[in-house]
């Protein structure tokens, strides 16, 4: 039994996880959870798609697991958690946490909207040495996939955006382009990390860990320098 893309486990993990998004996010709890909920969404859209070229080329994954969920939901959690503290302690710094959240999590779609479908098209290259690898090696990359992910963190900053309730004004757009640009780095990351895969340093879990935390400390940096 799944729930979207996720198996059992996964799915009961998630739950927590929403739940504590809610009571630990603060007054943004409710923004939280929305962002991921969405988050889940989009990814089980992009999984599907394609889905016969993928299984005849046994790229198909019809299930997330347990770690998967952890891989890509710790680092929002811990922004979420963070946020809740700085409303006691560290009001200041609020805003880019908030930041640092929207962009793990734009990370994660990027990845995650650069892997199932940047496989549909394109001969894939070795992020670092460019040498041409088979399709779903990690650490290879193609433009389609690169425009794909760019295409994933568009979709949770415009996400974000709306949700945040503001009206379209130059802020917002700086959202826009700040948390897009965050979550493309974050992807990059994964890629950069994946190359090391395939020396036998980390996993794919490891991996999408370290494009969330990518993702976060890039939208905490663009938006203390630019905003």
């Amino acid at each position: 039994m799944t729930f979207l893309t996720l198996d059992s486990r996964a799915t009961l993990i998630s739950l927590a996880l929403g739940i504590l998004l809610i009571l630990l996010g603060g007054r943004l709890g409710a923004f939280f959870f929305i962002v991921m909920l969405y988050f889940l969404v989009i990814s089980a859209i992009v999984t599907w798609i394609g889905t016969p070229y993928k299984k005849k080329r046994q790229l198909y994954e019809k299930s997330r697991g347990m770690k998967n969920v952890v891989a890509n939901s710790t680092i929002p959690l811990v922004m979420a958690i963070a946020f809740f503290v700085s409303t006691m302690f560290f009001a200041g710094l609020e805003q880019l946490i908030v930041f640092g959240f929207i962009g793990s999590v734009a990370a994660v779609a990027a990845d995650k909207f650069s892997s199932e479908l940047g496989v549909l098209d394109g001969e894939p290259l070795m992020i670092f040495t460019l040498k041409k690898v088979r399709k779903g090696v990690s650490g290879g990359v193609t433009w389609f996939g690169l425009l794909m992910g760019l295409a994933g963190a568009f979709a949770i900053s415009l996400s974000a955006a709306l949700l945040s309730g503001a009206f379209f004004t130059h802020e917002l757009l700086y959202l826009i382009i700040g948390i897009t640009v965050s979550g493309f780095i974050g992807t990059v990351a994964d890629s950069m990390a994946g190359y090391f895969e395939t020396k036998g340093i980390g996993n794919k879990f490891t991996s999408n860990a370290i494009a969330s935390i990518a993702g976060a400390l890039a939208a905490v940096a663009i938006f203390a320098i630019f905003m």
